[in-house]
Protein backbone atom coordinates (compact mmCIF):
# COMPACT_ATOMS: atom_id res chain seq x y z
CA UNK A 1 0.00 0.00 0.00
CA UNK A 2 2.62 2.79 0.62
CA UNK A 3 4.09 2.27 -2.98
CA UNK A 4 0.35 2.92 -4.27
CA UNK A 5 -0.26 6.02 -1.82
CA UNK A 6 3.59 7.51 -2.89
CA UNK A 7 2.01 7.77 -6.52
CA UNK A 8 -1.16 9.03 -4.81
CA UNK A 9 1.05 11.54 -3.64
CA UNK A 10 3.40 12.70 -6.41
CA UNK A 11 0.05 12.71 -8.41
CA UNK A 12 -2.09 14.92 -6.28
CA UNK A 13 0.96 17.04 -5.86
CA UNK A 14 1.52 17.57 -9.74
CA UNK A 15 -1.91 18.40 -10.29
CA UNK A 16 -1.46 21.34 -7.40
CA UNK A 17 1.38 22.57 -9.56
CA UNK A 18 -0.83 22.54 -12.78
CA UNK A 19 -2.87 24.63 -10.80
CA UNK A 20 -0.21 27.01 -9.93
CA UNK A 21 -0.16 26.10 -6.28
CA UNK A 22 2.51 24.51 -4.00
CA UNK A 23 1.61 22.46 -1.33
CA UNK A 24 3.46 23.04 1.92
CA UNK A 25 3.40 20.63 4.82
CA UNK A 26 5.42 19.42 7.66
CA UNK A 27 5.19 16.93 10.33
CA UNK A 28 5.69 16.97 14.17
CA UNK A 29 6.05 13.98 16.21
CA UNK A 30 6.71 13.82 20.31
CA UNK A 31 7.46 11.18 22.54
CA UNK A 32 9.18 10.00 25.19
CA UNK A 33 12.66 8.27 26.75
CA UNK A 34 13.63 7.26 30.39
CA UNK A 35 17.41 7.84 30.70
CA UNK A 36 20.09 5.72 30.73
CA UNK A 37 21.72 8.08 33.62
CA UNK A 38 20.76 11.65 34.72
CA UNK A 39 22.17 13.19 31.85
CA UNK A 40 19.84 14.64 29.30
CA UNK A 41 19.88 13.03 25.33
CA UNK A 42 22.73 13.98 23.40
CA UNK A 43 20.27 16.07 20.99
CA UNK A 44 23.14 17.88 18.95
CA UNK A 45 24.79 14.28 18.28
CA UNK A 46 20.91 12.86 17.15
CA UNK A 47 20.61 15.68 14.58
CA UNK A 48 23.75 14.89 13.15
CA UNK A 49 22.97 11.56 12.72
CA UNK A 50 19.13 12.46 11.27
CA UNK A 51 21.21 15.00 8.72
CA UNK A 52 23.65 12.12 7.68
CA UNK A 53 20.73 9.55 7.35
CA UNK A 54 19.61 12.39 4.78
CA UNK A 55 16.16 13.13 7.06
CA UNK A 56 14.61 16.55 7.13
CA UNK A 57 14.08 17.30 10.82
CA UNK A 58 15.84 17.32 13.92
CA UNK A 59 14.97 16.46 17.62
CA UNK A 60 14.95 18.45 20.70
CA UNK A 61 13.39 18.37 24.40
CA UNK A 62 9.78 19.20 24.78
CA UNK A 63 7.84 20.39 27.74
CA UNK A 64 7.29 17.23 30.24
CA UNK A 65 10.19 15.39 32.03
CA UNK A 66 11.77 13.55 29.13
CA UNK A 67 9.40 14.30 26.52
CA UNK A 68 10.66 14.82 23.04
CA UNK A 69 9.79 16.52 20.08
CA UNK A 70 10.86 15.29 16.16
CA UNK A 71 9.98 18.50 14.05
CA UNK A 72 10.47 18.63 10.23
CA UNK A 73 13.15 21.20 9.01
CA UNK A 74 11.79 23.88 6.08
CA UNK A 75 13.90 22.36 3.27
CA UNK A 76 10.93 23.30 0.34
CA UNK A 77 10.86 19.43 0.52
CA UNK A 78 7.91 18.29 -1.25
CA UNK A 79 5.02 16.37 0.34
CA UNK A 80 6.58 12.82 -0.50
CA UNK A 81 9.81 13.55 0.83
CA UNK A 82 8.07 15.14 3.93
CA UNK A 83 6.39 11.25 4.17
CA UNK A 84 9.37 9.96 3.60
CA UNK A 85 10.91 11.93 6.43
CA UNK A 86 8.33 11.17 9.19
CA UNK A 87 8.58 7.46 8.37
CA UNK A 88 12.08 6.88 8.73
CA UNK A 89 12.46 9.03 11.68
CA UNK A 90 10.01 6.81 13.39
CA UNK A 91 11.99 3.62 12.17
CA UNK A 92 14.98 4.86 13.60
CA UNK A 93 14.66 7.40 16.22
CA UNK A 94 14.78 4.83 19.25
CA UNK A 95 17.94 3.08 17.64
CA UNK A 96 19.56 6.67 17.44
CA UNK A 97 18.62 7.93 20.56
CA UNK A 98 19.71 4.59 22.36
CA UNK A 99 22.63 5.72 21.51
CA UNK A 100 23.22 8.80 23.38
CA UNK A 101 21.60 8.70 26.51
CA UNK A 102 18.19 6.78 26.27
CA UNK A 103 18.08 3.18 27.92
CA UNK A 104 14.12 2.86 26.30
CA UNK A 105 12.07 5.21 23.71
CA UNK A 106 8.70 4.91 23.48
CA UNK A 107 6.46 6.00 20.12
CA UNK A 108 2.36 6.17 21.97
CA UNK A 109 -0.37 8.04 22.33
CA UNK A 110 0.21 8.00 26.40
CA UNK A 111 3.08 7.82 28.82
CA UNK A 112 0.90 6.71 31.56
CA UNK A 113 2.29 8.02 34.98
CA UNK A 114 4.93 10.08 32.71
CA UNK A 115 5.53 12.73 35.31
CA UNK A 116 3.93 13.81 38.52
CA UNK A 117 2.98 17.24 39.59
CA UNK A 118 -0.03 19.41 39.37
CA UNK A 119 -0.48 23.37 38.92
CA UNK A 120 -1.72 25.57 41.12
CA UNK A 121 -5.37 26.20 40.22
CA UNK A 122 -5.27 29.16 37.58
CA UNK A 123 -1.55 29.41 37.53
CA UNK A 124 1.04 27.53 35.94
CA UNK A 125 3.05 27.15 38.91
CA UNK A 126 3.51 23.74 40.49
CA UNK A 127 1.51 22.67 43.55
CA UNK A 128 2.31 20.36 46.22
CA UNK A 129 0.13 17.72 44.45
CA UNK A 130 2.66 15.12 43.60
CA UNK A 131 0.03 13.02 41.46
CA UNK A 132 1.07 11.40 37.98
CA UNK A 133 0.65 13.56 34.68
CA UNK A 134 -0.56 11.24 32.32
CA UNK A 135 2.10 12.62 29.24
CA UNK A 136 -0.27 12.90 25.62
CA UNK A 137 1.69 12.38 22.78
CA UNK A 138 0.64 14.16 19.21
CA UNK A 139 1.64 13.87 15.84
CA UNK A 140 0.80 17.08 14.13
CA UNK A 141 0.70 18.27 10.79
CA UNK A 142 1.24 22.06 9.41
CA UNK A 143 0.09 23.31 6.47
CA UNK A 144 0.07 26.32 3.64
CA UNK A 145 -0.49 26.76 0.21
CA UNK A 146 1.64 28.89 -2.05
CA UNK A 147 1.27 30.77 -4.91
CA UNK A 148 3.69 29.68 -7.77
CA UNK A 149 5.80 32.45 -7.20
CA UNK A 150 5.84 31.07 -3.51
CA UNK A 151 3.28 34.33 -1.97
CA UNK A 152 1.83 32.41 1.35
CA UNK A 153 -2.13 32.21 0.13
CA UNK A 154 -3.06 31.75 3.93
CA UNK A 155 -2.69 34.95 4.95
CA UNK A 156 -4.19 38.01 3.37
CA UNK A 157 -7.39 35.77 1.31
CA UNK A 158 -10.13 33.25 2.56
CA UNK A 159 -8.35 30.44 1.33
CA UNK A 160 -6.87 29.51 4.89
CA UNK A 161 -10.75 29.49 6.31
CA UNK A 162 -11.34 27.08 3.58
CA UNK A 163 -8.66 24.79 4.18
CA UNK A 164 -9.63 24.99 8.33
CA UNK A 165 -13.59 24.40 6.98
CA UNK A 166 -12.31 21.66 4.80
CA UNK A 167 -10.43 19.69 7.47
CA UNK A 168 -12.93 20.04 10.04
CA UNK A 169 -15.54 18.61 7.61
CA UNK A 170 -13.88 15.49 6.65
CA UNK A 171 -11.16 14.64 9.90
CA UNK A 172 -14.26 13.20 12.09
CA UNK A 173 -15.01 10.48 10.15
CA UNK A 174 -11.27 10.03 8.74
CA UNK A 175 -10.52 10.07 12.29
CA UNK A 176 -9.27 6.00 12.34
CA UNK A 177 -6.26 7.85 9.79
CA UNK A 178 -5.02 9.61 12.65
CA UNK A 179 -6.16 7.90 15.70
CA UNK A 180 -5.06 4.40 14.80
CA UNK A 181 -5.10 2.61 17.80
CA UNK A 182 -6.86 2.70 21.36
CA UNK A 183 -4.91 4.58 23.66
CA UNK A 184 -4.90 7.82 20.76
CA UNK A 185 -8.92 7.84 21.66
CA UNK A 186 -7.76 7.68 26.08
CA UNK A 187 -5.92 10.59 25.08
CA UNK A 188 -8.23 12.21 24.12
CA UNK A 189 -9.78 12.03 27.29
CA UNK A 190 -6.76 12.07 29.41
CA UNK A 191 -7.85 16.06 30.79
CA UNK A 192 -11.53 15.22 31.66
CA UNK A 193 -10.99 11.39 32.93
CA UNK A 194 -8.27 12.31 35.52
CA UNK A 195 -8.51 16.21 36.28
CA UNK A 196 -5.90 17.49 34.04
CA UNK A 197 -6.89 20.32 32.31
CA UNK A 198 -5.07 22.86 34.46
CA UNK A 199 -2.05 21.24 32.89
CA UNK A 200 -2.43 19.59 29.16
CA UNK A 201 -3.25 21.53 26.55
CA UNK A 202 -3.94 18.91 24.05
CA UNK A 203 -7.22 18.58 21.83
CA UNK A 204 -9.88 16.98 23.09
CA UNK A 205 -12.58 17.75 19.98
CA UNK A 206 -12.68 18.63 16.78
CA UNK A 207 -13.08 22.32 16.53
CA UNK A 208 -11.76 25.46 14.93
CA UNK A 209 -10.98 29.24 15.39
CA UNK A 210 -7.15 29.77 16.27
CA UNK A 211 -7.24 27.89 19.38
CA UNK A 212 -9.04 24.97 18.27
CA UNK A 213 -7.45 20.98 16.91
CA UNK A 214 -8.20 22.09 13.73
CA UNK A 215 -6.13 25.86 14.11
CA UNK A 216 -5.99 28.68 11.33
CA UNK A 217 -3.06 30.94 12.65
CA UNK A 218 -2.64 34.00 11.37
CA UNK A 219 -1.63 37.07 13.98
CA UNK A 220 -2.61 34.97 16.32
CA UNK A 221 -0.80 31.78 17.21
CA UNK A 222 -2.53 29.07 20.06
CA UNK A 223 -1.25 30.56 23.19
CA UNK A 224 -2.82 33.63 22.19
CA UNK A 225 0.57 34.54 21.65
CA UNK A 226 1.55 37.21 18.38
CA UNK A 227 2.54 35.31 14.98
CA UNK A 228 5.83 35.69 13.28
CA UNK A 229 7.63 37.79 15.76
CA UNK A 230 11.79 38.27 14.90
CA UNK A 231 13.33 40.57 18.43
CA UNK A 232 15.00 43.17 17.49
CA UNK A 233 16.60 44.02 20.62
CA UNK A 234 17.19 43.47 23.84
CA UNK A 235 17.26 44.37 27.15
CA UNK A 236 20.09 43.95 29.81
CA UNK A 237 17.70 41.59 31.74
CA UNK A 238 16.90 40.04 28.54
CA UNK A 239 13.44 41.47 28.11
CA UNK A 240 12.54 42.29 24.58
CA UNK A 241 12.28 46.27 23.48
CA UNK A 242 12.07 45.83 19.54
CA UNK A 243 10.60 43.44 17.24
CA UNK A 244 9.12 43.20 14.44
CA UNK A 245 5.94 40.94 13.22
CA UNK A 246 5.71 39.34 9.92
CA UNK A 247 2.89 36.67 10.40
CA UNK A 248 1.80 36.79 7.16
CA UNK A 249 5.09 34.42 6.41
CA UNK A 250 4.39 31.73 9.31
CA UNK A 251 0.31 31.87 8.61
CA UNK A 252 -0.63 28.03 8.55
CA UNK A 253 -3.12 25.66 9.19
CA UNK A 254 -2.42 23.01 12.09
CA UNK A 255 -3.83 19.98 12.51
CA UNK A 256 -3.48 19.08 15.89
CA UNK A 257 -5.26 15.74 16.12
CA UNK A 258 -3.27 13.20 14.80
CA UNK A 259 -1.80 10.55 18.31
CA UNK A 260 1.94 9.30 18.48
CA UNK A 261 1.67 5.58 17.30
CA UNK A 262 4.08 2.84 15.61
CA UNK A 263 0.62 2.61 14.18
CA UNK A 264 0.86 6.18 12.36
CA UNK A 265 0.93 6.29 8.74
CA UNK A 266 2.46 9.34 6.73
CA UNK A 267 1.97 8.52 3.90
CA UNK A 268 -2.23 8.29 3.89
CA UNK A 269 -2.32 10.76 6.28
CA UNK A 270 -0.28 12.71 3.25
CA UNK A 271 -2.82 11.26 0.98
CA UNK A 272 -5.24 12.81 3.34
CA UNK A 273 -4.31 16.31 3.56
CA UNK A 274 -3.51 16.70 -0.02
CA UNK A 275 -7.39 15.59 -1.01
CA UNK A 276 -8.41 18.48 1.36
CA UNK A 277 -6.02 20.85 0.05
CA UNK A 278 -7.19 20.55 -3.59
CA UNK A 279 -11.34 20.60 -2.37
CA UNK A 280 -10.55 23.69 -0.57
CA UNK A 281 -8.69 25.34 -3.24
CA UNK A 282 -11.94 24.26 -5.37
CA UNK A 283 -14.14 26.18 -3.04
CA UNK A 284 -12.52 28.54 -2.53
CA UNK A 285 -11.92 29.25 -6.16
CA UNK A 286 -15.97 29.10 -6.04
CA UNK A 287 -16.86 31.44 -3.67
CA UNK A 288 -14.69 34.50 -1.97
CA UNK A 289 -17.04 34.71 0.81
CA UNK A 290 -15.50 33.10 4.32
CA UNK A 291 -17.39 29.64 5.27
CA UNK A 292 -20.14 29.13 7.92
CA UNK A 293 -18.45 28.43 11.47
CA UNK A 294 -18.69 24.50 12.10
CA UNK A 295 -19.67 23.42 15.65
CA UNK A 296 -17.11 22.13 17.61
CA UNK A 297 -17.86 18.14 17.40
CA UNK A 298 -17.06 15.16 19.96
CA UNK A 299 -14.78 12.53 18.46
CA UNK A 300 -15.52 8.86 18.62
CA UNK A 301 -14.08 7.53 22.27
CA UNK A 302 -12.77 4.29 20.47
CA UNK A 303 -12.03 2.51 17.94
CA UNK A 304 -14.78 0.49 18.64
CA UNK A 305 -18.61 0.67 18.70
CA UNK A 306 -19.84 1.91 22.19
CA UNK A 307 -23.52 1.74 22.97
CA UNK A 308 -25.10 4.26 20.86
CA UNK A 309 -21.85 5.89 19.60
CA UNK A 310 -19.93 4.38 16.43
CA UNK A 311 -16.10 3.82 16.76
CA UNK A 312 -13.50 5.17 14.57
CA UNK A 313 -13.28 1.68 12.68
CA UNK A 314 -17.22 1.66 11.47
CA UNK A 315 -17.02 5.46 11.23
CA UNK A 316 -14.32 4.72 8.25
CA UNK A 317 -16.08 2.15 6.86
CA UNK A 318 -19.25 3.97 6.32
CA UNK A 319 -17.93 7.47 5.27
CA UNK A 320 -18.34 8.21 1.47
CA UNK A 321 -15.51 11.24 0.88
CA UNK A 322 -11.85 9.30 0.95
CA UNK A 323 -12.14 6.98 -1.61
CA UNK A 324 -14.66 8.94 -4.02
CA UNK A 325 -12.25 12.15 -3.59
CA UNK A 326 -9.13 9.64 -4.59
CA UNK A 327 -11.15 8.49 -7.34
CA UNK A 328 -12.14 11.31 -8.57
CA UNK A 329 -8.60 13.01 -8.58
CA UNK A 330 -6.25 9.72 -9.16
CA UNK A 331 -9.18 8.75 -12.78
CA UNK A 332 -5.61 7.48 -14.57
CA UNK A 333 -3.89 5.90 -11.81
CA UNK A 334 -6.75 3.23 -11.68
CA UNK A 335 -6.50 1.82 -15.29
CA UNK A 336 -5.61 -1.71 -15.27
CA UNK A 337 -7.09 -2.35 -12.22
CA UNK A 338 -10.22 -4.34 -11.01
CA UNK A 339 -11.25 -1.51 -8.61
CA UNK A 340 -10.64 2.21 -8.24
CA UNK A 341 -7.52 3.28 -6.54
CA UNK A 342 -9.13 5.28 -3.92
CA UNK A 343 -11.57 2.14 -3.45
CA UNK A 344 -8.31 -0.06 -3.28
CA UNK A 345 -6.64 1.73 -0.46
CA UNK A 346 -9.16 2.04 1.44
CA UNK A 347 -9.92 -1.70 1.31
CA UNK A 348 -6.01 -2.03 1.99
CA UNK A 349 -6.11 0.35 5.34
CA UNK A 350 -8.97 -1.50 6.61
CA UNK A 351 -7.65 -4.60 6.39
CA UNK A 352 -5.38 -3.40 9.41
CA UNK A 353 -8.06 -3.16 11.67
CA UNK A 354 -10.11 -5.47 10.41
CA UNK A 355 -10.32 -9.10 8.90
CA UNK A 356 -10.25 -9.17 5.53
CA UNK A 357 -13.89 -10.64 4.88
CA UNK A 358 -15.57 -8.10 7.14
CA UNK A 359 -13.32 -5.32 4.68
CA UNK A 360 -14.77 -7.04 1.33
CA UNK A 361 -18.11 -7.77 2.48
CA UNK A 362 -18.31 -3.71 2.66
CA UNK A 363 -17.91 -3.41 -1.07
CA UNK A 364 -19.73 -5.71 -2.77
Amino acid sequence: MIQECQRIIEHLTHILHQLGFRPVVHFELEGVYKPKTKTKLDYSSINRILSKLGIEGFLKAEYWCNQWEYASLFNHQSPLQEANNLAKAIAVLPHIMIQFGAEEVWIQPVIWGGDQGRFVTGTKIFSTDSRPVHIPNAIQINMSIESSTGENLIYNRTLGEWLQYQLLQTSHDCCLLFLPEEDAYKRLRLKRNYQLDAELTSPHDLSGGHLGSVALYKQWGKHNQPMGVKPLIYAADNSLLSFESNWQQTARVEHRLGATSLAYDPYINMVFILLNMLEAIQRWQQSQTLPKPIPNQTLPGSLYDQKQQLGAIQLFQRENWFAPAINHFCQKLSSGYQTSMGTRIKQKYLTRFLPRSSVLAEYR
